[in-house]
């Protein structure tokens, strides 16, 4: 595991600056985090897709960039982030799922790398571009990984990629347009604890790569496991680079050309980077239960709500005060729990409280629901504390509406 260079200290300077709630991400251990993953992999030419997913403000984008970075897109808008943030098209992979054929042009107007993962968007990109526009295709290898059923994405029933069983009909749509099929690609899920896992999964693709005579990388996806809590387990990602390096190896040998191999962490960069603080507006208690009710809510960070995810929560405004249990709930009309019977030191109203691991599909996936503002963003990088996202205010809660006179 990196270091993290934001204390409590600095959170707390943070939240009394900027106001809360705030996301608050540490730039340095987002470049430590990036060099670990490279070096584990330096056995074999690699390359890193950050996929955006997880966070795309402006200024973490900027950070991945300079450090080397391609950048992994799923919809036209991270296309257009990417490009505005300094990426050139060549280092951003482009891919769609469920989009329409328009969105697919667009992207290849761009000119950014195409991933397909659909037949029939196969299909209609031969017909139209014939052999004009490489494509990447993203199979679904039936693999069983992640650490939740909504991030599972490589099962039998998954709406991603196109079927292992279907990699004939590929190659007649592939011959018959004259297509140029550079990468194949797969993506089994998140959270993936086991090794063999993706070992697994990259044996399948090599299998898949052999029938592509003109590839130049093959890319196996991510999902690797981070720690939430005190003990957790990781992807222990020095023995997986050692392994894929001999498969891969081993592969390139056969097939007669040296590839690339690529690979698309998200969390894995941003996650334990990113603080979500929040203060406490009222220590409620009922006949069951100590509530400690925050400002803010599942609109802020819906994780803990959608997926069962857990967060460690810590009171950094009562370093010293004895520890009760608490369930740690928002401010929205829904039950949104960020933690049930968390041990905290004593919790006052006005304190400030930290959840963690809170840089990945955090702000990226919150929403105006109860009609509140997202949060502030800031960034801590080399020592200095920065403002990178305003909060929302009620101009931005109407400025797309249209009042009418009724």
């Amino acid at each position: 595991m990196s270091k993290n260079f934001i204390n409590n200290e600095i959170l707390l300077e943070a939240a009394n600056k900027f106001g809360t709630p705030l996301y608050i991400y540490d730039g340095n251990y987002i470049e430590n985090q990036y060099s670990r993953l490279a070096k584990a992999f330096n056995k074999i030419p690699f390359r890193i897709n950050y996929a955006c997913k997880a966070n795309t403000n402006l200024a973490l984008l900027k950070i991945v960039n300079k450090l080397g970075s391609g950048l992994d897109t799923v919809s036209i808008g991270e296309v257009h982030l990417g490009l505005k943030a300094g990426f050139k098209p060549d280092m951003i992979l482009y891919t769609p799922n469920c989009v329409s054929f328009e969105e697919i042009k667009e992207a290849i107007a761009l000119g950014v790398h195409i991933n397909i993962d659909n037949i029939t968007m196969l299909e209609l990109l031969g017909s139209e571009f014939l052999d004009t526009v490489p494509v990447c295709i993203r199979i679904n290898p039936h693999l069983v990984a992640g650490g939740n059923a909504h991030i599972q994405t490589g099962h039998i029933d998954s709406k991603f990629g196109i079927s292992i069983h279907q990699l004939r009909h590929v190659h007649r749509i592939v011959e018959a347009h004259n297509i140029k099929v550079h990468g194949v690609h797969m993506h089994t899920g998140s959270d993936i604890l086991d090794t063999d896992a993706f070992i697994r999964g990259l044996e399948v693709l090599l299998e898949v790569a052999e029938g592509f005579k003109d590839l130049e990388y093959i890319d196996f996806g991510s999902g690797f496991k981070v720690p939430y809590k005190e003990g957790d387990v990781e992807t222990d990602i020095d023995a997986l680079g050692d392994a894929v390096a001999e498969l891969f190896n081993n592969f390139c040998d056969r097939y007669g050309k040296k590839l690339e191999l690529w690979c698309e962490p998200g969390k894995f960069l941003v996650s334990e980077a990113g603080s979500f603080l929040v203060k406490v507006n009222v220590v409620k208690q009922t006949v069951a239960s100590v509530f400690a009710g925050v400002n803010s809510g599942l609109n802020h960070l819906i994780r803990p709500m959608m997926y069962d995810a857990y967060h460690k929560i810590s009171n950094i405004s009562n370093a010293n005060g004895f520890q009760r249990i608490y369930n740690v709930v928002g401010n929205i009309c829904e039950t949104d729990t960020f933690g049930w019977d968390r041990k905290l030191n004593e919790v006052r109203e006005g304190d400030i409280l930290r959840i963690h691991n809170a840089g990945a599909y955090g702000f990226s996936m919150s929403s105006q629901y109860n009609s509140r503002f997202r949060p502030a963003e800031a960034l801590y990088y080399n020592n200095e504390l920065i403002l990178i996202r305003n909060r929302e205010t009620l101009e931005d809660l109407v400025k797309n509406q249209i009042d009418l006179e009724i």
